[in-house]
């Protein structure tokens, strides 16, 4: 079968498709379920393994792929899936290729109502939002979110499990095009990124929003501080932006506020069951239309390098999505 390898460390530009042998039923950790895979999503760890800059680090060669969706072939019995079953899934690494083994936790039903492209853009996008926001944020319905990077996978999921749990979104983008993509995905306001404290204040009448979601860190921590009501949560889930932040703790205490890390994975991988039960929170969202993710560019498997490319350099809207079949 086709897999999507990275065979040394040395970028996007590196990966290639190889041949490899087919995963059974029974794998190395025992019974597993076999999954014809159809769509895979392009993952920002994806692009860190790529370059060997991951906490995870396999030993060469390894497959890509964190998200995928697809077909279940086979599944071990009391796993509760049987062969045809339409599923979402998340791992590590190694959904880019054309079958995948793995264990039956990490293994979701997808509702008929979503397609396989979209399958493949939900698992590590919606779960860490999910975390992020009930988790970690303590979000409460009426309350007030705040999305940097709002038309990236993440940030297009934050803003539907937000609407999801009856928050108010607030979307900061740095172009008109990608305002458009964070209204398609359910913003309530969209701002520029240049001057978003400002207009946050203007939005909240003074107020400030109750939550930041920031997966850019960067120079926008300090305004994002400042841009938080009386007992706000900022929430740090990543640095597209590069550079790590630094936080001056007196901000903290001026209007006692919290910087808080969502680290899902690390969560999430250790406590088995864990993610099957964000999955089922998230489920009634995704059958009332709620949670409808917006899709990008979509590449065939071939263009895996490209599409992780096209993410490093920014241009990528919504989630990126590779098609097997």
């Amino acid at each position: 079968m086709r897999a999507v390898q990275v065979t040394r460390t040395d970028g996007p530009s590196a990966i290639s498709v190889e041949e490899v042998p087919e995963p059974t039923a029974d794998g190395p950790f025992g019974p597993q379920v076999v999954i014809d895979v159809h769509s895979v999503g392009i993952s920002f760890p994806d692009l860190l393994l790529s370059k060997g800059e991951y906490q995870l680090k396999p030993e060469l060669p390894f497959t890509l792929g964190v998200d995928f969706a697809g077909v279940v072939r086979s599944a071990p019995v009391g796993s509760g899936l049987t062969e045809g079953d339409r599923v979402a899934a998340c791992l590590g690494h190694g959904g880019a290729s054309d079958v995948v083994g793995l264990g039956a936790d990490s293994v979701f039903p997808l509702p008929d109502a979503l397609s396989f492209e979209q399958g493949a853009a939900l698992p590590m996008n919606y779960l860490t939002a999910q975390f992020a926001l009930a988790e970690r944020g303590d979000l409460k319905k009426g309350e007030t979110v705040l999305v940097h990077g709002a038309a990236g996978g993440v940030g297009t999921a934050t803003i539907q499990v937000a609407k999801g749990y009856g928050a108010r979104t607030i979307a900061v983008v740095s172009t008109d095009e990608k305002a458009a993509m964070a209204r398609r995905a359910g913003a309530d306001e969209v701002v520029l990124v240049d001057g978003f404290r400002d207009a946050v204040k203007e939005l909240t009448d003074g107020r400030g929003v109750d939550v930041v979601m920031d997966v850019v860190g960067g120079d926008l921590v300090t305004d994002s501080l400042r841009s938080l009501a009386a007992q706000g949560r900022l929430l740090v889930v990543g640095f597209t932006a590069g550079a790590i932040p630094a936080v001056k703790v007196n901000r903290l205490l001026l209007n006692n506020v919290d910087v808080r890390g969502v680290g899902w994975g690390a969560y999430a991988m250790v406590r088995p069951g864990y993610m099957r039960r964000q999955w089922d929170e998230l489920l009634p969202m995704m059958e009332s239309g709620v949670i409808d993710p917006p899709i990008g560019k979509t590449y065939p498997i071939e263009e895996f390098g490209q599409a992780l490319q096209d993410m490093e350099e920014r241009r990528t809207l919504g989630k990126s999505v590779v098609n097997l079949r």
